[in-house]
């Protein structure tokens, strides 16, 4: 057959690969919890309070690799293999780079290729993932905590911007994976006091609401590709909906903002 009778068209519905990172407390692990069959490959022990079904925590490195190979070769019903969280996974990659290079910190290996060298081992975890999307048909979702970090844009001044806690080479890395990077923060307003003499003060204001942000700003790193609107609660059915085509948010707005 000939190339060009292979050409496809339209949308295709593939399962998504999400990273939720974001503030302490937020929600992000509650997200993965409320996706479509989930299973936790947790890397830390924080999901006591949490209702889910869960791998033992890893101590090593081998133990997460572990749990993805058997996702992939055993019978089972789950639809959504969850990660939490990466950060914690970094700490066991590193060490497993540490053992395999008979150092004691990935610091002792010289001119940062220790950190080089650790893309080997997020590139297998990578493809693993990638084995459990496209044979077993499984949602990944990705949960990582977040840094604030300084960001030399060279168009403007240096800036700080939240990102996920995580090297920047891997980060890079898991963040061109992924088809969505998203920001799950509370919403705060700010209110400005003029105290006189020239002296304003600046108060933050927060509700409790809890939002996901979904395409970069200046304030922190974001993507998508599903053309999703910049916020929206964080709320894993309204994010499946999205994924599905629907627009969830449509009930709820008013007719100037659904352009009529």
């Amino acid at each position: 057959m000939k190339l060009l009778e292979q050409v496809q068209r339209g949308r295709v519905a593939a399962p998504r690969r999400t990273l939720m990172y974001g503030v302490h407390g937020v929600g992000k692990s509650t997200f993965g919890s409320m996706a479509d069959r989930p299973v936790f490959i947790q890397t830390e022990d924080g999901l006591g309070n949490i209702e889910c079904e869960r791998f033992p925590v890893a101590s090593k490195y081998a133990d997460a690799i572990a749990a993805l190979g058997e996702l992939y070769t055993e019978p089972h019903e789950y639809r959504t293999v969850v990660v939490d969280s990466l950060d914690w996974l970094e700490r066991l990659i590193w060490a497993d780079v540490c053992q395999k290079r008979g150092v004691e910190s990935i610091e002792d290996i010289g001119y940062g290729k220790g950190y080089v060298f650790a893309l080997t081992n997020w590139r297998e975890v990578l493809q693993g993932l990638d084995a459990l999307r496209n044979e077993r048909g499984m949602n990944v979702i990705l949960i990582a905590h977040a840094q604030i970090e300084r960001f030399a844009n060279p168009e403007t001044d240096t800036y700080d911007r939240y990102s996920p806690r995580l090297q920047k080479l891997a980060s890079a890395l898991v963040q061109e994976w992924c088809d969505e990077v998203f920001f799950a923060t509370y919403r705060i307003h700010t209110k400005t006091t003029n105290e006189g003499f020239d002296r304003k003060r600046v108060q933050g204001i927060g509700t409790g609401e809890r939002i996901i942000r979904t395409t970069e700003r200046p304030a922190h790193v974001a993507k998508n590709r599903l053309s999703l609107p910049d916020e929206f609660p964080l709320d894993y059915r309204l994010y499946a909906a999205f994924a599905r085509g629907e627009n969830p948010l449509a009930m709820t707005e008013t007719p100037a903002e659904q352009g009529e």
